[in-house]
């Protein structure tokens, strides 16, 4: 019999971070459980988690280094693909300056400890130019709620009377969220879902407010309305804790559930029963937002004006409401106190200073404008770290022409992506279960330590990688670990914790008594130290000091040349963003790429299941099958299609050019299309031209 053993780490097949138990057999891996002893997933796994056996082990997994040459890819060693690309680097940096050099991270190896030493190693080299995936998903979230609280709290919804969750899909997205959704309700909470479509959790929904794409904060200051006629406000809060409540107020008055029904298409009926469902809850009202809200040209005010309603029903920090959480006491793993750099101009700090001065992120549009026009400066190379820019960015016609006109481009990844493809080098990366790093897991406030469960001769973990190459540029100092476990140290150091406890607690260990201050004496973590209800940062710098409602563009400026509204990246529950669609057994469940209509809208057009229709914006087009959906699951006029698809990618038609102003955020969610009838015996192609 094969000799057997369980090593206990984390998944990264998405960011939920769930506790598994690896089973070996001769040191390979042969299945994975889960830990039921972690407090987050309590021994639950999502399919995703059991397919991490396939991604370790696929027959196209890049295992070693690669060069493009003239004749096709050359496999060399680790040593001299390190030596060619510090040197190439080196080169463009003495000819353009270090800036004209840029990073961008991307989901595919997760992200986390390993985000912050890419950080590390760019401002090491003297380039300011961080660039991640993060700047059009999950920073306009961050920011939206910490413009008004000062963090992004916490909600505690397994004891919430009532949950709302605005464009966010739980049981494919979170789906140990799910669960606590579940144990609230049986327990007798409301659950509110706000979405144009009929998605999974809306299914499950009490009250479905499915709104127009783009007009959720026309619904957020409907509700907010009602809230106030209801008399539903925690005025001692408000009087104490926040600023901004008379703005509100006076701007939230002709927000009648009529107007707001006008703009968002939910009935005035449905604004009044969800506030009336959130009044009498609180304060045990929890608020979760997706990332249907952040795609849009209105996405930051639309976040605010949700994060607002916590502290109008006092929710902070109560439970069932929004709670603030420590954060983990590690060291700093970035430079920006020590090395900020910003004088030489992050790409995207002046147009989206909060995007900069809030996450220290740069913008990946400004970015790809600066290789084509060497403006405001030439960026010239850049090192791509488990991203995939070329499927997933706006307008990636235009990403594609951008990647190959740089001088240098290296991509470290599993597998050979649409955007590795690209590469001068293509690097072999480490999947979360050939490296060790500490996770911290807000909601219990725990740290956990991964395991390096296999390893590859030529696969290099993220640190191992950076410092190899860090010290070949003369940047050494910054990276004067040894290894892996010699930084997990040092991170550690001063927090109480031990790299020894934590390799014994694979299920974690608390960090919270770490946290220090409260609120309620030292104040919020904002400009005033107050909840911020409206912000007089925003309004020095141009912006909105509430979040006012703005129509999106394809209502307030309907052009009948593209009288759909599209809506791009709903999840799909066997694959996350552009990965995982060559696990054979997904791809059997879920084939391909469609775009989903409302049979009335088919109908007009002449079209079936199945057939090929041409979906057009200002951007470009792109062929694709038709879904015909049952009427309830989209609203007439809305079209959905999910991203991450090379044979029909939706991001050839998506804006890079029109952005929400604070977040610089791409238009993603609410994009103005036609769609047009193929012939029925027209083929799928891999690729599809611009307009």
């Amino acid at each position: 019999m094969p000799e057997r053993e369980i090593q206990r780490t984390l998944c990264r097949m998405c960011d939920d971070r769930c506790g598994i138990e690896v089973h070996l057999e001769d040191g390979r891996i042969v299945d994975i459980t889960g830990n039921k002893e972690h407090l987050w997933n309590r021994g639950r796994l999502c399919v995703k988690a059991r397919a991490a056996v396939d991604m370790v082990y696929h027959p196209e997994r890049i295992l070693a280094p690669l060069k493009r040459t003239a004749d096709g890819w050359q496999q060399i060693s680790l040593a001299q693909a390190l030596d060619e690309i510090a040197a190439r680097l080196a080169e463009v940096r003495e000819r353009h300056g270090a800036r004209s050099i840029s990073v961008w991270k991307g989901e595919a190896i997760g992200f986390g400890q390993q985000e912050n030493i890419a950080r590390r190693f760019v401002h090491a080299i003297g380039s300011p130019n961080y660039l991640s995936n993060d700047s059009m998903c999950y920073a306009a979230r961050y920011f939206g709620f910490k413009l008004v609280d000062g963090a992004w709290p916490v909600p505690d919804l397994a004891n919430s009377r009532c949950i709302v969750l605005w464009g966010a899909n739980p049981p494919y997205a979170h789906p140990n969220m799910t669960q606590y959704i579940t144990e609230a309700r049986r327990a007798g909470a409301t659950l509110v879902v706000v979405d144009p479509r009929l998605s999974a959790i809306a299914r499950r929904a009490d009250l479905h407010a499915r709104c127009l794409p783009g007009t959720d904060a026309a619904l957020a200051w409907g509700i907010i309305h009602e809230l106030i006629e209801l008399d539903a406000v925690d005025h001692s809060f408000v009087e104490r804790f926040a600023v901004g409540y008379a703005q509100v107020a006076e701007y939230a008055r002709s927000f009648t559930p009529q107007r707001a029904e006008a703009e968002t298409g939910v009935p005035a009926a449905t604004v009044r029963e969800i506030a009336r469902a959130m009044a009498n809850a609180a304060p045990r009202v929890g608020t979760y937002v997706g990332n249907g809200l952040e795609h849009h040209e209105n996405g930051v005010n639309s976040i605010r004006a949700v994060a607002i309603m916590d502290g109008l029903l006092g929710t902070i920090d109560q439970t069932g409401g929004a709670c603030f959480k420590c954060p983990p006491p590690l060291q700093d793993l970035t430079l920006y106190d020590e090395l900020p750099l910003t004088e030489l101009g992050p790409l995207g700090a002046a147009r989206f200073p909060v995007l900069y001065e809030l996450r220290q992120e740069c913008h990946t549009m400004t970015a790809i404008d600066a290789i084509l026009e060497d403006k405001p400066y030439p960026l010239r190379a850049m090192i791509v770290t488990g991203a995939n820019p070329a499927l997933t960015n706006p307008n990636t016609a235009k990403v594609r022409r951008a990647l190959e006109a740089l001088d240098l481009l290296v991509v470290r990844d599993l597998f050979m992506s649409e955007t590795a493809a690209l590469a001068d080098y293509v690097l072999p990366a480490a999947s979360f279960l050939e490296r060790t790093e500490l996770h911290a897991h807000a909601k219990h406030e725990i740290l956990s330590l991964t395991r390096r469960v296999v390893s590859w001769p030529d696969v290099q973990g993220e640190y191992d990688f950076w410092r190899d190459l860090g010290r070949r540029l003369g940047a050494g100092e910054y990276f004067p670990w040894p290894d892996e476990s010699a930084l997990n140290r040092w991170l550690l150091d001063g927090s109480g914790l031990t790299l020894e406890e934590l390799e014994a607690h694979p299920e974690g260990v608390p960090y919270g008594h770490a946290c220090a201050g409260d609120w309620r004496t030292d104040g919020f973590s904002t400009p005033s130290g107050k909840l911020e209800l409206a912000s007089a940062y925003l309004k020095g710098l141009g912006y909105d000091e509430l979040p006012v409602y703005r129509r999106p563009a394809y209502r307030e400026a309907a052009d009948p040349a593209y009288p759909f509204v599209l809506v791009t990246g709903a999840r799909k529950l066997l694959y996350l963003h552009s990965r995982f669609r060559n696990i054979a057994r997904f791809r059997t469940a879920i084939p391909g790429p469609e775009v989903e209509m409302h049979p009335d809208d088919a109908a007009e057009l002449g079209v079936r299941d199945g057939d090929v229709v041409t979906v057009t914006s200002p951007v470009g087009s792109v062929d694709i099958p038709v879904a015909v959906v049952a009427p309830n699951e989209i609203l007439p006029g809305s079209l959905q299609i999910t991203h991450g698809w090379k044979e029909a990618n939706v991001n050839l038609i998506t804006h890079d050019d029109r952005f929400d102003p604070v977040s610089g955020f791409p238009l993603m969610k609410s994009l103005a299309v036609r769609v047009e009838r193929r012939a029925r015996d027209v083929d799928l192609a891999d690729d599809a031209s611009p307009a």
